[in-house]
């Protein structure tokens, strides 16, 4: 049955969540919910954000959707508990930033891990045979030591990585590359700090963020309400909330131990503790 009263979006806000590391299947409902916000023509977007960064090109891929929306929907981004590297980053796709005073964000910079197990195969008495095309194509193999010029490779990467964060928040933030570099050397700060940096425009909570960004399109912030652009779920959580509940720590493990596995040798905008 299709509902014959629809909702009136224009003088809705549009609301998207992002938690967690950021990657394929995070750029794939974002860049789908930003559609709606565009089809449906919602006059803004509460962006909230709640993400320790993840993937280089996932969190490019949202940040250009988010600028090429930002041309005809106000956007403002609230960042939550934790909104760093990469969170940072997608965050500069908002023409407005609101963060708490203790919100954990910056960490911008570029990590790229490896894992060596070359004693622990010598130990159990495993070796590998490789043939290869060229003398780089098993840079970051599991099973040796990186040499020098490997060593040069990746930190040339991790430097154009670099260089197009700290260009991409000067021009988001109408600061000197400069001044951005003496900040961006994978510290974090606080949203207070963040303010004080110029990364973040006001303090305030998300409610806060919601009353701001309706005011910015002339709607009234006591009245207006957010629409959430959700990830449908799966029949069985819809009918049985309690099982998703039940599983959601255990879910949340897995799905971080499969982030680290398949982002391992990439270079990612990403905070670790």
């Amino acid at each position: 049955m299709v509902w014959p009263f629809k909702p009136k979006f224009r003088k809705q806000i549009a609301r998207i969540e992002i938690t967690g590391a950021i990657a394929g299947a995070t750029r794939t409902r974002v860049l789908e919910a930003l559609k709606t916000v565009e089809e449906k023509k919602f006059p803004a977007l509460l962006l909230r954000i709640d993400s320790p960064g993840g993937t280089v090109g996932d969190s490019q891929e949202i940040y250009s959707a988010l600028k090429r929306l930002g041309k005809k929907t106000k956007i403002v981004a609230s960042f939550g508990n934790i909104s760093a590297s990469g969170g940072v980053y997608i965050g500069m796709g908002a023409e407005h930033i609101m963060a708490n005073p203790g919100t954990i964000t910056g960490s911008i910079g570029v990590i790229l891990r490896g894992n060596n197990l070359e004693r622990l195969l010598e130990k159990v008495g495993v070796s590998f045979k490789v043939i290869k095309s060229g003398p780089y194509k098993d840079i970051l193999s599991f099973d040796r030591e990186l040499t020098e010029a490997e060593e040069n490779i990746l930190q040339q990467l991790i430097d154009v990585s670099y260089q197009q964060f700290v260009q991409t928040i000067a021009e988001a933030r109408s600061l000197a590359v400069e001044t951005v570099k003496s900040f961006a050397d994978g510290r974090i700060f606080t949203g207070e700090q963040a303010v004080e940096l110029g990364v973040v425009d006001r303090l305030g909570t998300e409610e806060d963020a919601r009353r701001w960004t309706a005011e910015l399109v002339g709607l009234d912030p006591e009245k207006t309400p957010c629409y959430t652009l959700e990830e449908r779920k799966p029949l069985l959580s819809r009918v049985l909330p309690g099982s998703r509940q039940t599983k959601s720590g255990i879910r949340a493990g897995i799905d971080w131990l499969e982030f680290e596995v398949s982002t391992s040798g990439l270079p990612l905008w990403l905070y670790r503790p």
